[in-house]
């Protein structure tokens, strides 16, 4: 991967992350109530993000940040199968992008991380069509899914690491 794909990645997850750190709790609370009444089956979820105080939702996002910053500095070192590993996390974070929009349609008004995750658009597209350059398809999708679960596991540690360090 070319270096400016490679240092802008957790550039972009700084400028993403810093508009749900602003607005999450703040916006979870507000919209807590409504959402519970609208998608009933995800009552715990929506509890336990409207428990994540600013401070706790911060801790988790820093978490990540660290993880990030370490892969970061893997691949820039070129370690074994650090490619693999950054387009892993990549597809991933593209991923969250669309998940953020997708919410955005569902509930029909802005969710936190909208706001970025529609100008980081054109950023994840270009990233994946670089990407697309040295992967193939089955690859890529292979490398997908593994940073999909990668960051779904990891977002419940990095949420226990918000709660348990801000208690």
């Amino acid at each position: 991967m070319d270096l400016f794909w490679i240092i802008s990645f957790p550039l972009a997850f700084i400028v993403h992350d810093g508009e749900e750190i602003i607005v999450q709790h703040k916006w979870m609370l507000t919209h807590k109530d409504f959402l519970i009444q609208k998608f009933p089956k995800a009552k715990r979820v929506i509890s336990h993000l409207s428990s994540l105080s600013t401070k706790a939702f911060t801790m988790a996002v820093l978490e990540e940040l660290i993880l990030l910053l370490f892969a970061t500095a893997y691949t820039l070192i070129g370690g074994a199968y650090a490619t693999e590993l950054w387009i892993a996390l990549f597809m991933a974070f593209s991923v969250h992008f669309v998940i953020h929009i997708a919410q955005g349609v569902i509930v029909r008004g802005y969710v936190p991380g909208l706001v970025t995750s529609i100008l980081m658009l054109p950023y994840a597209y270009f990233g994946i069509s670089r990407i697309c350059e040295d992967v193939g398809g089955n690859k890529l999708i292979q490398l997908s899914v593994l940073g999909i679960i990668a960051m779904m596991v990891n977002l419940r540690i990095a949420h226990w690491v918000g709660k348990k360090f801000t208690h």
